[in-house]
């Protein structure tokens, strides 16, 4: 493989860290505020990923758009009330061995690390300082600047932002829209099977799933060679 600049793109929820038990709480929080029954977990799990304003249709078609405007303020409310009782750390782990291998990728040189999640700047300013790993993010794309996934706003930026041809970047996510996103943007895709969507369901979009966060750099490796 040469050593031309690659960037490599990360989803948040579902990738980096495992968010479920506020994403969950939370967006039972907001439906009860507007006296509704809460959906079910693996039907919130299953737009984690998605912005909010997008999100919420689709748990409860058919509202107005004054509601859903109220759904979204009360679930942000809410996450942001619980991040800032307990912690990054504690609410939104890493998964395992993430942190090492950031860091192990950091230290090549021609890769350069960025962000693509449904999070609002907000949210990934306090996930990021929660963990501290400001640093270590080149490029940070975020829901309050571009379409929702798959939509591919978001990797268009960071491509632009960093100079990068498509063919040198790949996303790395936990859901069909990270996929689908990829796809759009014509980078490579690669899912990871310890989030909220079923690595059956990524083996259909993804160029490689892997289940070990300790494989991505191979993975990522033999991604790009086969391009070659």
């Amino acid at each position: 493989m040469n050593d031309a600049l690659r960037l490599i793109l990360f989803d948040v929820d579902g990738t980096l860290v495992d968010s479920q038990g506020d994403i969950v709480a939370s967006m039972t929080s907001a439906f009860a505020s507007e006296g509704m029954a809460p959906p079910a977990r693996a039907a919130i799990l299953g737009i984690v990923g998605l912005s909010l304003d997008v999100a919420m249709p689709k748990l409860a078609p058919g509202l107005e758009q004054a509601a859903y405007a109220r759904l979204v303020d009360a679930y942000k409310a809410s996450y942001m009330a619980l991040r800032a009782a307990q912690g990054a750390q504690k609410n939104s782990p890493l998964y395992p061995h993430i942190r090492a291998v950031l860091d192990q990728l950091s230290t090549i040189d021609h890769y350069l690390l960025g962000v693509a999640t449904g999070k609002s700047r907000r949210g990934l300013d306090a996930l990021l300082a929660g963990h501290g790993m400001e640093h270590l993010f080149l490029t940070q794309q975020v829901a309050d600047h571009h379409p929702s996934k798959p939509h591919p706003a978001m990797i268009m930026s960071a491509l632009s932002e960093t100079s990068i041809a498509a063919e040198n970047a790949v996303m790395i996510g936990d859901t069909s829209f990270d996929m689908d996103m990829a796809r759009a943007a014509g980078v490579g895709a690669l899912g990871v099977g310890w989030g909220y969507h079923r690595a059956e369901v990524l083996a259909g979009l993804a160029d490689d799933v892997i289940h070990d966060a300790r494989d991505l750099p191979g993975a990522i490796e033999r991604m790009w060679e086969s391009k070659q």
